[in-house]
């Protein structure tokens, strides 16, 4: 039984060689987390009466808040938006938020 690096060194062909002075592709950087920390609170005034808690202090550009928001949103099961710098999720969200940003590495005002 042939091996089938035998059969192709019997065509004359060889096996490519990988280059030595290329490292892997190493996994790409965590973003930068902001120092500052992020205040939630819960606010009723002009909205009928209804709850909802707004997270303020990113520090990032508006696509990185949109895609925090988008992860809060999914992963409480709550409506919500992001504008300004600033996401606000339907109703009482404080601790569920503050745990999901503290694991996404944001540090978190005690509520």
């Amino acid at each position: 039984m042939e091996d089938w690096k035998s059969k192709l060194a019997a065509l004359g062909g060889t096996l490519p060689q990988g280059d030595a002075d290329t490292a892997p592709e190493s996994a790409p950087a965590a973003p930068d987390i902001q120092k500052e920390p992020l205040h939630i609170i819960m606010e009723r005034k002009g909205r009928a009466g209804k709850t909802a808690t707004i997270i303020e202090g990113f520090t990032c550009d508006d696509t990185e808040v949109a895609e925090v928001a988008r992860k809060l949103r999914a992963h409480l099961g709550t409506g919500g938006s992001s504008r300004g710098g600033e996401i606000l999720l339907q109703g009482d969200r404080r601790e569920g938020a503050a745990a999901m940003l503290r694991s996404l590495g944001y540090r978190v005002k005690p509520c």
